[in-house]
């Protein structure tokens, strides 16, 4: 059973950093890529980066290059997303998620991320 634990968020000033994690469980981990997305209020979710099973392909959306780093620790069975420079705008909830081979989304239960003075 596939399960997806993120954890790491909060109420945080703009400028501030945060690192989430995510925890997985359930399938082959180390062999998959994983994603992080969020999703604000009446918004759609978005991907924010996505990393390879070795974790040397990154992609970035463009609103968080240079700001956010996506790592993983393969033999941890975690993602971490380090977010620096927060803005106010990148509040949401971050979700985690893992694509299946046969293509079903699997996520997380979310974590709040608040950039807030």
């Amino acid at each position: 059973q596939v399960r997806l634990v993120e954890s790491g968020g909060g109420l945080v000033q703009p400028g501030g950093s945060l690192r989430l994690s995510c925890a997985a469980s359930g399938f082959s981990f180390s062999i998959y890529a994983m994603s992080w997305y969020r999703q604000a209020p009446g918004k759609e979710r978005e991907l924010v980066a996505r990393i390879s099973s070795g974790g040397d392909i990154i992609k970035y959306a463009d609103s968080v290059r240079g700001r956010f780093t996506v790592s993983r620790d393969n033999s941890k069975n975690t993602v971490y997303l380090q977010m620096n420079s927060l803005k106010p705008e990148d509040t949401a909830v971050y979700y985690c998620n893992y694509r299946s081979p046969g293509r079903d989304d699997y996520w997380g239960q979310g974590t709040q991320v608040t950039v807030s003075s």
